[in-house]
């Protein structure tokens, strides 16, 4: 009886262990995306609207103003779905403000052309980062799987600053926290 306990004992120290281990490096991870004041990489890649493929580069949409660049997962999975739908509703109000929205993620521009008129209702672009050098410019890399975007969101300010970021795998508070951060930036360049 002592020795099943004192093994029970064990094996939780060590899943503890290597739980804990796990979580170091998601936070290192998670912790390492860029912050405001920090340049934004800049990138031109194969992006889709409304079914329809195209060149899409950050320098051209900062020219119109502030730009949400939102990292996720996998085109169609629950989570992925439900922050489309939600930025997909939330379009025009980013309009009001001067600011446009563009979706990035590891799946290919095949994938992407369908998920732009079905999850995001043809209202804002999603570009393809099939090698994941967007994602990796960005620090937005899945922990254990750095290939794969983390859900990460950024606000890019015209000059090319990141002016906001928020991670979280929930995709409850992306566009909130987002469309907080471009309001307050139009609010203080007179853009309201």
């Amino acid at each position: 009886m002592k020795r099943s306990i004192m093994m029970r004992s064990a094996t939780c120290a060590a899943l503890a262990a290597v739980l804990g281990a796990g979580l170091s490096i998601y936070a290192a991870s998670a912790s390492a995306t860029l912050k405001p004041g920090d340049a934004a990489p800049n990138f031109t890649t194969e992006a889709s609207l409304g079914g329809k493929t195209y060149t899409y580069s950050l320098a051209d949409a900062l020219k119109k103003g502030p730009v949400v660049v939102y990292f996720y997962p996998a085109a169609f999975t629950k989570g992925c779905t439900i922050e489309a739908h939600e930025f997909a509703e939330a379009v025009d109000e980013y309009k009001k403000y001067g600011a446009t929205v563009i979706g990035v993620s590891h799946d290919n521009i095949d994938t992407l052309t369908k998920f732009s008129v079905s999850e995001c209702r043809s209202k804002f672009p999603v570009a393809a980062d099939a090698d994941s050098k967007i994602i990796k410019a960005y620090d937005a890399s899945m922990p254990m799987h750095s290939a794969m975007a983390n859900r990460v969101s950024y606000v890019i300010a015209p000059d090319g600053k990141v002016l906001y970021e928020y991670t979280s795998l929930s995709p409850d508070q992306h566009v909130a926290n987002t469309l907080r951060a471009v309001k307050e930036w139009a609010a203080a360049h007179g853009q309201q």
